[in-house]
């Protein structure tokens, strides 16, 4: 994780977050003042952000939204206060409503983004400051200071290229928090492609099999919002395993970009997941992010204890000999 510290501090009414990155304080530059790129780590992990507008010089005016797993929009916006070309910003941020106009209820906030080299690379921080000590516990209290470390952490995957992060490194699974884990694999390929090898069954079918020795027998899918879908696998050989299935609601559709789901093992009581997948391309090549939420440590424990990382990563290859063809 490339935060490195967040401190608050309720005297002088700020909080402060620190991140090193492999890279250069150029580099970071480039990726909180263009927003396609500051789309990637704004929002934490569940949350993406979409910036609207982005009116970068003084005075000028920033609208961004995030949305949440089931839909949920939360709205903010900036004002730019001051410029420090290529060393660093101020901003005045603000909640606001489908108006654009600031929320009574909540406090504005005036926020600092620095950046400078380091012998390891690049150093970013950036403090908050509140009006006043209820106003930094309102925060505190929505979940500032966890989504932050949240959102800040995702800076390794936009630093550096799409195939400089992922190439070669397959599958990678990492623990978020004790019931949200955090699966990367980049693909080869086209994102409209990868998003159609997730929506059409014909191609599902021929590579969302896990380990060898599987077949897909069902592929149901209705991937808009409010859809359905059921998927069902049984072992080529005889007394190789049990089938199994899985079935579940789309939750969020938003092609060829993201999709939020939920898993329930069919035929069990087992609790459902939540899975929300978010692709980005890049030079041609795709990033799949899928966030995994489980109802406790014990459950998501206990799935990634069958080898779930391996399996997927068995999946995934097929993905990408189908998108290289």
């Amino acid at each position: 994780m490339p935060v490195t510290d967040i401190t608050t501090d309720r005297e002088n009414l700020t909080m402060t977050l620190t991140a090193d990155v492999e890279a250069t304080s150029a580099r970071l530059w480039d990726v909180f003042t263009q927003p396609r790129q500051l789309e990637r780590v704004w929002g934490p992990p569940g949350w993406p952000a979409t910036f609207v507008s982005f009116d970068f010089a003084v005075g000028g005016r920033a609208r961004y939204h995030m949305t949440g797993p089931n839909g949920e929009i939360a709205r903010g916006g900036w004002e730019f206060i001051s410029i420090d070309e290529a060393r660093g910003f101020e901003v005045l941020d603000e909640f606001v409503g489908d108006d654009g106009e600031a929320l009574a209820d909540t406090p504005s906030m005036r926020l600092t983004f620095d950046f400078e080299d380091t012998d390891a690379g690049a150093r970013f921080t950036t403090t908050s400051y509140f009006p006043s000590v209820e106003a930094l516990e309102q925060i505190l209290a929505m979940g500032a200071a966890e989504g932050m470390t949240l959102a800040m952490g995702q800076l390794d995957t936009v630093v550096k290229s799409l195939r400089e992060f992922g190439q070669g490194k397959g599958t990678e699974t990492e623990l978020l928090n004790d019931n949200q884990v955090r699966i990367t694999r980049l693909i080869d390929g086209p994102r409209e492609l990868v998003w159609r090898a997730h929506t059409e069954p014909d191609l599902m079918q021929k590579w969302l099999l896990g380990p060898e020795g599987w077949a897909m027998t069902v592929c149901e899918i209705d991937p808009r919002t409010g859809g359905k879908y059921r998927y069902a696998w049984e072992p080529l050989a005889v007394g190789e395993g049990e089938a199994f299935g899985f079935d579940g609601e789309i939750l969020l559709s938003e092609p060829v970009r993201r999709m939020v789901t939920t898993e329930h093992m069919t035929g069990t009581d087992y609790p459902s997941t939540t899975n929300d997948m978010l692709l980005i391309e890049e030079d041609g090549a795709t990033l799949i992010t899928l966030l995994i939420s489980y109802s406790s440590k014990e459950a998501r424990d206990a799935v990634l204890a069958t080898g779930m990382t391996s399996g997927m990563e068995d999946s995934y290859a097929r993905l990408e000999r189908i998108t290289a063809a």
